[in-house]
């Protein structure tokens, strides 16, 4: 039996699909850049490609994982 929660994640998906097929059908680019979580520097396309879920750009996630790591 599927509870509240998994009827909501459906319905939140079914949306987002209808609104990228609108944006499709328009011409809309679905591509969205976003910049670099720390310094707001676009992140490179070699940087998306290499790593699409990033948030920071190369520097700032090198400064972040060696604070991590102290």
């Amino acid at each position: 039996m599927t509870d509240i929660f998994d009827r909501a994640s459906e319905q939140e998906q079914w949306l987002r699909d209808q609104a990228l097929a609108i944006a499709r059908e328009h011409g809309e680019s679905t591509v969205v850049s976003f910049g670099c979580h720390d310094c707001g520097e676009p992140l490179s396309e070699a940087r998306r490609e290499a790593a699409p879920h990033c948030t920071r750009c190369v520097e700032c996630q090198t400064d972040f994982e060696t604070r991590k790591n102290r």
